[in-house]
């Protein structure tokens, strides 16, 4: 087991900026002691944070846990446990943890861990991934396998990780990966907490602006009253699910959110499609947020506003709760094209940054200046 001269074991949590610092930070208080605890043997822990963006141009693994063993190397640390919110791949498959006995170094994903209880999980990966590399040295995969503590217990028992394969030419000697359908949507939902979809609400000032304008004018119509009140569900639901459609696919293109690849191989292109997909969620999330905010504040405005007199006389329609929830519902919807056309005002690299973490920016403008070059 790695133990200093002082006789405790330094673990250092090495982070990417934003979210991994954040949560290496909150649970760098407890892990001292819950290591101590679970070692059994009365060993002491220090556990220290560095937040560093250690990814920076490479999604490699291999060239990622280097970095990682290099960055010990050249520290007073026993222990590193790597934290980066990229989702990271090796053959094919999904990489939730690399460990390097050897080393005494981890690396681990926070996206292949899931969207929920987040902490707790990489708290427990994290513990899984200390302990077994203060444990007895093992050689090779096989022999770290035998030797260790079962890293995927930290993910549940229907969770779909299972050990991956890892070439001798590799600084690893254990690794878990995530495969299937599954293991694709925990990654998925992963990247996308990591990219914190409710950011986009505020990052999108100035189209909220537009919208709030225009379902304040629509709200008063006479022409929208009519309208609203001669649609049916099916149609409102159709106005809905259109209108925020067109506002999460203006989005995306004028911003210029779609990530595209060079590479021609299977690999790259499911990758690019794992990018996409968690971009489109994320904005989806973001615009269906707004628009429940559009239609909370419309109806408050159509409640203050409206005159049951003046509506029944133009609709025909005495002015009921049915009534000022249909035209709320009818005018989120418009405000939402509204925003559409208010969101050009705002610039590409607000709404990128209200969109994506810090790493996956820094990994998309990595991107575009190697296909300018």
């Amino acid at each position: 087991m790695p133990v200093s001269s002082q006789g405790v074991t330094v673990v250092a949590l090495l982070a990417d900026p934003d979210a991994p610092t954040e949560i290496a930070q909150r649970m760098a208080r407890i892990l001292p002691d819950r290591l101590a605890d679970k070692s059994g043997q009365r060993r002491r822990f220090d556990v220290e944070v560095v937040s560093e963006p250690f990814t920076s141009g490479t999604e490699d693994p291999p060239t990622l846990m280097r970095r990682v063993v290099d960055r010990r190397s050249a520290e007073n640390w026993d222990i590193v446990v790597a934290l980066t919110d990229l989702p990271l791949h090796s053959h094919r498959r999904k990489l939730v943890v690399d460990l390097s006995h050897e080393h005494g170094v981890a690396l681990l994903s926070l996206p292949s861990l899931g969207g929920w209880r987040l902490q707790r999980k990489a708290r427990r990966a994290v513990e899984e991934a200390v302990l077994s590399l203060a444990g007895p040295r093992a050689t090779g995969a096989e022999g770290a396998s035998r030797g260790q503590p079962p890293l995927g217990s930290f993910v549940g028992r229907l969770a779909p990780i299972h050990p991956g394969p890892v070439d001798e030419e590799e600084t690893a000697d254990l690794r878990y990966v995530a495969s299937g359908p599954r293991g694709y949507l925990r990654v998925l939902v992963g990247m996308v907490r990591a990219n914190r979809p409710w950011r986009l609400v505020p990052g999108l000032s100035k189209a909220l602006a537009a919208a709030l304008a225009t379902g304040a004018i629509a709200t008063v119509n006479a022409t929208v009253w009519n309208l609203a009140a001669s649609l049916s569900t099916p149609r409102l639901v159709i106005a809905m699910v259109g209108s925020v459609g067109l506002m999460i696919g203006w989005l995306i293109v004028d911003a210029n959110l779609w990530h595209r690849t060079a590479e021609v191989s299977p690999q790259a292109r499911k990758r690019a499609a794992l990018y996409n997909a968690s971009t489109v969620v994320t904005v989806g999330i973001g615009v269906l947020v707004c628009y429940a905010g559009l239609l909370a504040i419309n109806l408050v405005w159509a409640l203050f506003i409206l005159n049951d007199r003046v509506f029944a006389s133009t609709t025909r329609n005495p002015l009921h709760a049915t009534e000022y929830w249909t035209l709320s519902w009818f005018v989120a919807s418009v405000a939402t094209v509204g925003g559409a056309l208010g969101s050009g005002l705002e610039s590409n690299e607000a709404i990128r940054a209200a969109a994506y973490s810090k790493r996956e920016q820094e990994r998309r403008r990595t991107l575009q200046d190697d296909h300018g070059d």
